[in-house]
């Protein structure tokens, strides 16, 4: 079996999760653009970076990712904008539509506490002993 395509730009994590939304060669991007793999990504609850934007348009220029424009990278971030407002939130993986498992507290920044308890928070007029 042969190895799969190196696309310029593109380490071996983020080809990996290229190839898991169909991105395998350089015709598939060109297919794509680098805008729709990009929200592809996104929709498969990946976090892709803008980086990993510009380095996709670098790999279908055949360019360092640093080299793309600044005009286009501006015009990359707008379109990369307005597609993502159009995504539905993302839910944690283990959000069923549902509520949270037992003992998991919701925290500030949508991540989960699991080591939440269920006692009751410590008044200071506890004997001081132990189970």
């Amino acid at each position: 079996m042969a190895a799969p395509e190196k696309l310029r730009n593109i380490g071996p994590k983020s080809a990996a999760q290229l190839r898991q939304v169909g991105v395998r060669t350089l015709d598939d991007l060109r297919a794509l653009g680098s805008l729709e793999a990009f929200v592809k990504l996104k929709r498969a609850g990946f976090k892709p970076s803008l980086n990993l934007l510009y380095s996709l348009e670098g790999a279908l220029l055949d360019c360092h990712w640093q080299q793309v424009p600044e005009a286009r990278r501006s015009e990359l971030i707008l379109a990369a904008d307005a597609a993502s407002a159009t995504l539905p939130k993302a839910q944690p993986r283990w959000f069923s539509g549902g509520n949270a498992p037992a003992g998991a507290v919701a925290a500030s920044d949508g991540e989960v506490d699991s080591e939440a308890d269920d006692e009751p928070a410590d008044d200071g007029g506890s004997d001081g002993g132990g189970d």
